[in-house]
Formats: structure tokens, sequence, C-alpha cells
């Protein structure tokens, strides 16, 4: 992996009350994480006690160095993540949802995007649910893919442009740390959900000069989008008054859709290269 620095950010990843999503998430990060990547599962005391069971197992078995912490009571989503990055001090880090489910090669795909260029503060993979950076449709939520290993290796052929995004998306990013001491970290303050702080940090950083692009060169699937919580669309307004209508504007245009088409071409043709051949078996009984 030509340009990937020695090692890996740290992963983080805040464990969320499914516990059905937070065991598919632990099992792709598994398989798609290089052994020894350093993880923290954080629970905010969300995980029931059959969630607890599965974080248990899943310490005494992953490859990967993992840790995890479980607070006694509940601090919020936004506050919580808050904590975790300032315990991280200005390291970079890779954030990736309780819910999410990362494709073979992920964080080393996010690693190398984020490593061409210096300005990036934050790199978003495709994702089935993400927004801005949904596929195979912005800005719809399509079924989880049925094969990963395929459209991870689509994924990594693409030529690597990282377009701009508008903000960062909640499912799984890069964030440079050196970029989030510069905008003060996340405004647990102001808002409820990880969502709406992680765009308002995007923001912030963005204003400092700093780019939040797509890494279309990895994938993190979700089974649904990430959403705000109580008044965080009308913080959001507030603070930046011009926002809903960039992300509306965004939306319609889809300044990316060659982007999609091209990944979609991609894991087609992967799809004919892999496909058996139906006459393999009538070809080798004709065979003396």
């Amino acid at each position: 992996m030509s340009g990937l620095p020695t090692g890996l950010p740290i992963v983080l990843v805040p464990v969320g009350v499914d516990d059905d999503a937070l065991d598919a998430c632990l099992a792709a990060l598994d398989a798609g994480t290089p052994a020894g990547t350093r993880v923290w599962l954080a629970d905010d005391a969300q995980a029931g006690p059959r969630g607890q069971a599965v974080i248990a197992h899943w310490l005494a078995h992953t490859p990967l160095q993992a840790d995890c912490t479980r607070r006694p009571r509940s601090i919020g989503q936004a506050a919580h993540l808050d904590e975790m990055l300032r315990a991280c001090g200005d390291a970079d880090v890779l954030v990736l949802a309780g819910d999410a489910v990362p494709l073979p090669g992920w964080a080393e795909r996010l690693v190398e995007c984020a490593a061409r260029d210096p300005a990036i503060a934050t790199a978003t993979p495709w994702c089935n649910a993400g927004e801005t950076a949904a596929w195979p449709r912005v800005g719809e939520v399509g079924p989880v893919p049925d094969e990963p290993a395929r459209l991870a290796r689509a994924a990594a052929s693409l030529p690597a442009h990282h377009p701009e995004l508008p903000s960062a998306v909640d499912h799984a990013l890069f964030l440079r740390g050196r970029a989030r001491a510069k905008a003060g970290g996340l405004d647990a303050a102001s808002y409820a959900s990880a969502y709406a702080a992680l765009v308002d940090l995007s923001l912030r950083m963005a204003g400092l000069g700093w780019r939040n692009v797509l890494c279309e060169t990895a994938f993190v699937a979700r089974r649904g989008e990430g959403a705000p919580l109580d008044d965080d669309v009308e913080t959001l307004g507030a603070r930046w008054p011009g926002w809903h209508a960039r992300l509306a504007q965004f939306l319609m245009r889809d300044p990316l859709h060659a982007l999609r088409a091209a990944l979609a071409q991609a894991n087609a043709d992967l799809a004919l290269r892999t496909q058996p051949d139906l006459f393999a078996g009538e070809a080798a009984e004709r065979a003396p």
C-alpha cells in the first residue's frame, strides 16, 4: 500500500442500543481491518445485557488491539464522542458508527486519502445510506451490499481525486487531529447528536481553510442514516444560515454522479469476471 503511513490511527466506535447491529459491526471490523489496529469501543451506558455479552465475546477473540469503556450513566451522543476525542488529544482518529459495517480495506483507504493532501480535515467513505456520500443513488438509503468484498475492490480501483463534500457524514470518517484542535473540537453544549456535532465541526474546519472530502476508494455500509436529535436542525440552521440550502443543492445537482456511475461500472465488471462458468461442468463431462 504505497503512501500509507506506518500504523493506523485509533478507531473510535461509540456503542449504540442495537445489539444485532453492534454484532455485525464488530464482525465486519475484524474482517476488514488489519490485525493489531487499535480500537476503542466506548459505551455511553447504551448496551443492554446481550450487547455487553457481544462486546465481551468480541474482546476475547478479536485480532485487533481493542479496549472497551462503559459509562455508569449516559451523557448523550455528542458529549460522549467529544469526551472520546478529547481523550485522544490532537491525534488523528477514525470514527466509526456503532451500527456501521466497514468493508475490507476501509481504514487503509481513508488514511491513504488523508495522506495525499494535508489540507484534508475529514475524509468520508461511500455508504449505502450516506446522504451526500450515498451509493448507488445520492440521498437514498439502499440495502447493505450483499457482496462486500467485491464492492470494496471496486471502490479501491477508482482513481483517487477526493472531491469536496458539503460536510462530513457520520457513518465513518477520518478526522485530522490538528484541524479538530484548531477548530476547537466538538460543540457538545449546542448539539445532542453526533451527526449534527460532526457537521458543525466540519463546517468550522472548512471555514478555517481545511477540506471535507469523499474518499471514493473506501466503502462503509450502514442499515440507516444518522440523524439529528432534539433541536439540532434548528441550531445548525441558526449557526449556518446557508447550510440547508447548500445541502439541498448538492443533493439535487449530485456533482458526484459520474463517480457513482464509475463505481457501479467497476462493481459490475468485477461481477462478470468472477461469475462462475456455467458450462464448465458440461465440458468436463464431455472430455475424454
